[in-house]
């Protein structure tokens, strides 16, 4: 690929996305648009690019985007968030809630399995939720609406038991069962725009994104999910991300790594 079409897919990929794309990527974007520009009928990459930006066509262009953004996940990714979830949160929330039914965000589910690991917690707790998985990547979402996972997929976080429990085995793959997936949705949206929907959610995880994200559009996704948060609903983001310096509106729970709950309201309108 030539470096002035890298650039400019930079560019287009942080303008829609907000995804930060270093130079060090140069190769692995040869390597994922390759299928694309064959599938389209051009002879290279470069020929590609080069039909994109002298003839726009928001098809190919949203194709393009989604070849680069990251859909790295498994199961259980960080198995302690889910321990807190489990073993604090949600006896906590169901108390507040009166035992009412708890809504749960997975922002940027890839392919959907931080959603599935929710629900599979959630159920084995016996506590009932909705569990909505948000990512931009049309073929992620076709993916995780399936509920359909390799076997190392499937083996990747999940024991054996859990596998038994949770999924039934078919050929090569295995599929999660109705009364798994039926506590699921998953709907296309991009987290640098405000929420399209007004529905609010107890408990959102949002992690491993914000550090893909370009500083400067950090603030917009942080606001999105300041919305889509009940006042007194908690964040989780990555063990290593932190969002002090970005915004007044969430604050971290002390010796919880990743935790956040917002803060009070007079600090939230200051920000």
């Amino acid at each position: 690929m030539k470096p002035e079409h890298f650039d400019r897919l930079q560019g287009l990929v942080a303008s829609r996305t907000g995804m930060r794309l270093s130079r060090t990527r140069m190769h692995l974007a040869d390597h994922r648009l390759g299928p694309i520009a064959r599938r389209e009928g051009f002879a290279s990459v470069d020929d590609l690019l080069s039909a994109l930006w002298s003839r726009p066509v928001a098809s190919l262009g949203w194709a393009v985007i989604e070849a680069m953004l990251n859909l790295e996940t498994w199961f259980l990714r960080d198995r302690s968030a889910f321990e807190v979830l489990q073993r604090e949160l949600l006896p906590a929330l169901v108390r507040a809630r009166n035992g009412a039914r708890l809504r749960l965000l997975s922002a940027g589910c890839a392919t959907g399995q931080e959603a599935f690991s929710l629900a599979i917690v959630c159920a084995e707790a016996g506590v009932e939720v909705e569990v909505t998985g948000l990512d931009l990547s049309h073929a992620a979402l076709e993916r995780a609406r399936s509920g359909v996972y390799t076997a190392f997929e499937i083996q990747r976080g999940l024991s054996a038991a859990r596998m038994l429990n949770h999924f039934d085995k078919s050929g090569d793959t295995w599929r999660a069962r109705p009364e798994l997936r039926s506590r699921i949705g998953f709907v296309r949206e991009n987290l640098l725009d405000p929420p399209e929907e007004k529905q609010t959610f107890d408990i959102v995880f949002c992690r491993h994104v914000l550090s893909e994200v370009e500083p400067a559009r950090r603030l917009a996704v942080i606001e999105g999910l300041e919305a889509r948060l009940v006042d007194d609903g908690c964040l989780f983001l990555g063990a290593d991300e932190r969002i002090e310096s970005d915004t007044l509106a969430f604050r971290p729970v002390a010796g919880r790594r990743g935790l956040y709950v917002k803060a009070p309201a007079a600090a939230r309108r200051a920000a």
